[in-house]
C-alpha cells in the first residue's frame, strides 16, 4: 500500500491556492491550504508534511519568516521539510536569499504547473 504525500500549500491568493490545490490532487497528494505562515507554524504543531509551499508574500507571516521559523523547530523532523517557495518578485530576492532562509526550492509566479509537479515529486521522493 503507498503512502499518500501530504502537501501543504500557504497562499494567500484563492486562484493561485486553487490551481495548485487541483494540478497537485490530481497527481494523488493530499492538500492542505492556510492563508500565511502563522497558521503554516500553528499546523505543523499538529500535523506532518512531506513538503510545504510558501508563498513569499502572505499578511500576518510572511514565507520568507516563515521559513525561517520552520528550520527553527525544535522537532528535527519538522524542521527537514523540504519548503518551496512561491513569489511574484523573484527580482526582490536572490537565490542565496532563499537559501539562506531553509528554502530548498523557488517557484515563480506565474506558476508553471510542469515545474510545480516535478519539484513537489522531486523532494517528496
Amino acid at each position: 500500500m503507498s503512502y499518500t504525500k501530504r502537501v501543504l500549500i500557504a497562499e494567500d491568493s484563492s486562484v493561485i491556492q486553487n490551481l495548485a490545490r487541483k494540478i497537485l490532487e490530481f497527481q494523488h497528494y493530499e492538500i492542505t491550504s492556510v492563508k500565511n505562515g502563522e497558521q503554516v507554524l500553528q499546523l505543523l504543531e499538529k500535523e506532518d508534511f512531506d513538503i510545504i509551499l510558501l508563498d513569499i508574500n502572505m499578511p500576518v507571516m510572511d514565507g520568507m519568516e516563515c521559513a525561517r521559523s520552520i528550520r527553527k523547530l525544535p522537532d528535527a523532523g519538522k524542521a527537514k521539510t523540504p519548503i518551496v517557495a512561491i513569489t511574484g518578485n523573484a527580482k526582490n530576492y536572490s537565490d542565496e536569499d532563499f537559501k539562506a532562509a531553509g528554502f530548498d526550492d523557488a517557484l515563480m509566479k506565474p506558476l508553471n504547473f510542469d515545474r510545480l509537479v516535478e519539484v513537489v515529486a522531486h523532494l517528496t521522493e
